[in-house]
């Protein structure tokens, strides 16, 4: 620290920012783990936000609270006055002529005495419970003398200029006056505010503890929740980048091959057979490329206004069955045995657009048949129960691990290796399939086919009459003109890196 200030001097430069530099490392490091989590800063800030806006809104609660109170206490009091001057009032009209008599002892006879604080008073409630009320004469010189034995001296006050009640401090206590017009002058009551005081002491002193606890109780509520709410947040962001970075690196890949291809092309003259050569490998990218962009596309447009599924019936099993035969050549190229199976009464009605389920099969077929290895085989499994139907997909691939089948269906996610012999997709197909079936209302099953390979399945509600579906090809209102089948994997650049499970 002596050489910040050292060095402060030396350059005219002000050390606190290295200073505040270093206070911000020093708390980062002693940090716990969870206040170091992505979001709890901005967490932070919107608890200490609302903790003050909670303070201010208190303080404004209980000043108000307190100004209102207080008036009422004080209210209360400068009722009892009232009442108690009325009473003397009422007893001077009464009596012989000779005034108030001093002390009320030695009153005369037929005189009625002055009402002791004791007594009921004009609304026949009790005050033992309350201060005494003490009562003062004070004659036309200002001159005072008590009229209760327990009054204190009262100071020389000009009554005629004082209009209400009055809040004077006799002696160690504050009390509050009240004066009325008599014959011989003025009669003053008064009444102590030390009960009054001692209460509102009690009330500000609850207000003092309650509003740090209140204030503390509101901004670990605050954080507590904002920590909540910033989780999903910041795990949509890091998704969001992994995805830009994963999708920069796949787009990257075949402008790469190509830009290359297209350098050695040009660096020497070569023969037409060269230059015929070196345009294929750079189609092939192109094809690759253009594959992942409409894929990129595809999720785009779903996630940002997906279209409703269609209301219109559609046979599972026979559309499974002809996305499966697109796939035999596919399957046969790669050594694979491709079934096809139906099970259940009646057909397997589902309520979706033709173009996405064909899009799912062909995106679950092309995985099956890519992983199943040469000679393996691929069972597509049709299955209409009372209330659901479901389509299987079972392979003697390598399968799928456990501890890979939570981010199975993100994008650009690969579980396992494809088969040396074998072409890898970009990684987008399951993401695809994800997004069909959450669309149709579908739901994921994922576990372990009986001949060790992976078990996908995708299972909804089964649907009510069955209506054909008018001839000719469906468009798939997400597509911007190809079928969506085709698109989702039957076509496949020969050209693609050696990846993992799309």
């Amino acid at each position: 620290m002596r050489s910040n200030w050292t060095r402060a001097a030396l350059t005219g430069e002000s050390p606190l920012p290295s200073l505040v530099g270093r206070i911000s490392g020093w708390s980062r490091g002693w940090a716990p783990g969870w206040a170091r989590q992505p979001g709890f800063a901005h967490a932070a800030r919107v608890a200490v936000a609302a903790a003050v806006l909670m303070a201010a809104l208190y303080v404004a609660v209980v000043v108000t609270f307190d100004v209102v109170d207080s008036a009422h206490l004080v209210g209360s009091l400068d009722a009892q006055l009232a009442d108690r001057i009325h009473d003397v009032a009422r007893f001077e009209a009464h009596s012989t002529g000779e005034g108030l008599v001093l002390p009320y002892s030695k009153a005369p006879s037929g005189s009625r005495p002055l009402p002791s604080d004791k007594e009921v008073d004009s609304d026949g409630d009790s005050d033992i419970d309350g201060p005494p009320v003490l009562i003062w004469q004070v004659g036309d010189t200002g001159k005072a003398v008590a009229l209760s034995t327990s009054a204190p001296g009262l100071p020389v006050i000009d009554w005629a200029n004082v209009a209400g009640p009055i809040t004077v401090r006799l002696g160690t206590e504050n009390f509050r006056l009240l004066a009325t017009r008599s014959s011989n002058g003025w009669v003053v009551a008064g009444e102590s505010l030390a009960d009054t005081e001692r209460v509102i002491a009690v009330v500000d002193r609850a207000e003092l503890v309650a509003g740090p606890v209140l204030v503390v109780a509101m901004f670990l509520a605050a954080l507590a929740i904002g920590v909540m709410a910033s989780r999903p947040v910041e795990q949509a962001r890091r998704r969001q980048l992994d995805f830009t970075a994963d999708a920069s690196h796949e787009l990257r890949t075949p402008l790469t091959v190509i830009q290359a291809e297209v350098g050695l092309a040009l660096s020497a003259t070569r023969d037409s057979a060269a230059y015929r050569e070196a345009l294929a490998r750079i189609g092939t990218e192109g094809k690759r490329l253009r594959h992942i962009v409409e894929e990129l596309l595809f999720l785009a447009r779903f996630d940002s206004t997906p279209p409703p599924p269609g209301d219109e019936p559609v046979d599972l099993a026979a559309l499974a069955g002809s996305c499966a035969g697109r796939f035999a050549p596919v399957a046969a190229g790669n050594g694979v045995n491709l079934v096809v199976e139906t099970d259940g009464a009646g057909p397997a009605l589902v309520k979706a657009p033709p173009a996405w389920l064909d899009r799912l099969c062909g995106v679950l077929i092309d995985n099956a048949c890519r992983y199943a290895g040469r000679g393996g085989s691929v069972l597509v499994t049709v299955t209409a129960r009372s209330g659901t139907v479901s389509l299987s997909i079972d392979d003697t691939g390598p399968g799928i691990p456990e501890e890979a089948r939570p981010r199975l269906f993100d994008r650009f996610y690969r579980a396992a290796q494809v088969p040396e012999d074998s072409n890898s997709g970009a990684g987008l197909g399951l993401a695809i399939a994800d997004a069909v079936v959450r669309s149709t209302g579908g739901k994921w099953r994922v576990g372990d086919a009986p001949s060790g390979g992976a078990h996908m399945e995708v299972s909804w509600r089964r649907a009510g009459a069955f209506r054909q579906a008018p001839s000719g090809r469906r468009e798939d209102p997400l597509d911007s003109g190809e079928h969506a089948g085709r698109s989702g994997g039957a076509r496949k650049s020969s050209a693609a890196p050696k990846g993992g499970r799309s």
